[in-house]
């Protein structure tokens, strides 16, 4: 993704992460804290930091989606993670988001990776059904009940 575009890119990943959190039953401010401290970790200049990629997902130049993609801070250099991807609604079940997960395993492969790894919000069925048909398994499972 062109640098120029990041400011807007970033702006929206953020309102969508912090969205998500709250779907999955953080409230407001705990969402809006996370996003923060993650989005302050990861683009501290507003640019990702060395390792990380964020490819604009694009169809006949047109752009239907994203991905981002880098080693995790936690683990050796081998060890990558899909920090986020997003196919936007109307090109959804076309085969963008399989064909941006394999750009993912490929690129992490070449540049060290031995093992990809991401996060899946419970809700999203229709990513996790995508995933699983391309070789991931569950590794933790964190559950919980309204009370």
């Amino acid at each position: 993704m062109a640098v120029s575009n990041m400011p807007e890119w970033l702006a929206l990943v953020k309102a969508e992460y912090i969205e998500s959190r709250m779907r999955a039953g953080e409230s407001r401010e705990e969402s809006q804290a996370n996003a923060d401290s993650s989005f302050n970790r990861f683009f501290p200049a507003g640019e990702p930091i060395d390792g990380h990629l964020v490819f604009e997902v694009c169809r006949a130049g047109e752009s239907v989606g994203y991905l981002w993609i880098g080693p995790q801070l936690d683990s050796g250099p081998d060890k990558w993670w899909v920090l986020d991807i997003e196919i936007y609604e109307q090109y959804q079940r076309l085969g963008y988001g399989r064909q941006a997960m394999i750009l993912a395993e490929q690129t992490a492969k070449q540049l060290g990776a031995s093992e990809l790894g991401l996060n899946v919000f419970g809700y999203n069925t229709s990513a996790r059904a995508l995933y699983e048909s391309l070789g991931y398994e569950p590794t933790s499972i964190r559950m919980a009940k309204a009370l």
